[in-house]
């Protein structure tokens, strides 16, 4: 099958690319830079333009057209002109527009998307399923938890920061925010998979690995995982509530305001359906995280 990534490039891109290629699909690799990923060609495709789109559309296979798209372009901050809306809402508008009417059409969504969220990440991913589900096409939404894997942002950088650097680990809270992470092949298959279940299209599924875990029970994990030992120090919300506006005046907050708002609602979901439909191999993130944490 002729198959488009947008967003090839990234974590979950990379891998996906990988999985597809390995099934015999011929896939494009679309990016900003239009490097070729994974030993798929490139396609330049700047998603935020719809002139760019469209010109990516028609280059990807000449003479011919996508079969499938999967639309997988996200960002977790803003910065200057890559807001939540012009990535999530308007450039998954722009892909939909350019989209064969007889395409396939998969989305990366996220858990916790909804137009009335607080959060403006989740109401961008929100807005953005809105425009899936009106689209006409035969469409399938995934909403992914926490992704990990070799290269992730969140457990190889973010919190590996957090319990690294300070000298006590600080805890939001009570630390009791759920959570439900989900590895990268689960993420991939599901994907991969939705190309065989075409009885798929029309339906949302959530992505969450096998086992919930508290944020305090992820802190000490990754503690464990570097071979740390540390004190983790409650920090109580009101005095985040405080601290989390205070600290944008930072170049780089060690947390947004967003990011804020999302962890306290926490990012947990049951597994099934999407464990049985695409028979996921439900990756534990115990397995996984040394060498996420410890890679060079």
């Amino acid at each position: 099958m002729r198959v488009l990534v947008t967003g090839a490039s990234g974590f979950v891109g990379r891998a996906l690319v990988a999985q597809l290629r390995q099934q015999g699909h011929d896939v494009r690799a679309a990016s900003r830079q239009g490097q070729p990923v994974e030993g798929a060609p490139g396609v330049a495709m700047d998603v935020t333009d719809l002139g760019s789109v469209q010109r990516g559309f028609g280059m990807a296979f000449p003479g011919a057209e996508p079969e499938a798209v999967m639309h997988l372009v996200g960002i977790i901050v803003e910065k200057g002109a890559q807001t939540f809306q012009t990535v999530h809402v308007d450039a998954t508008r722009h892909v939909l527009a350019s989209t064969p009417r007889g395409a396939r059409y998969l989305h990366m969504s996220a858990l916790g998307a909804d137009p009335a969220s607080p959060s403006g990440y989740s109401r961008s991913k929100g807005e953005a399923e809105q425009l899936v589900q009106g689209s006409g096409l035969a469409a399938t939404i995934f909403r992914p938890s926490l992704i990990f894997g070799p290269g992730d942002d969140f457990f190889g950088r973010v919190l590996k920061q957090l319990v690294s650097l300070p000298p006590l680990v600080p805890q939001i809270g009570n630390g009791q925010f759920p959570f439900r992470p989900v590895g990268i092949l689960d993420v991939v298959t599901a994907f991969a998979g939705a190309l065989q279940r075409p009885e798929t299209a029309g339906q949302t599924y959530a992505l969450t690995g096998p086992q919930e875990y508290t944020f305090s029970q992820l802190l000490e994990l990754e503690l464990s995982a570097l071979g740390k030992r540390k004190l983790i120090v409650p920090v109580p919300l009101p005095l985040m509530d405080l601290l989390v506006p205070v600290m944008q005046v930072l170049p780089s907050p060690p947390i947004t305001r967003d990011q804020y708002l999302m962890l306290k609602a926490g990012n947990s979901a049951p597994n099934e359906p999407a464990r049985t439909v695409f028979q996921l191999p439900m990756q534990r993130l115990e397995d996984a995280l040394p060498g996420i944490v410890n890679a060079p």
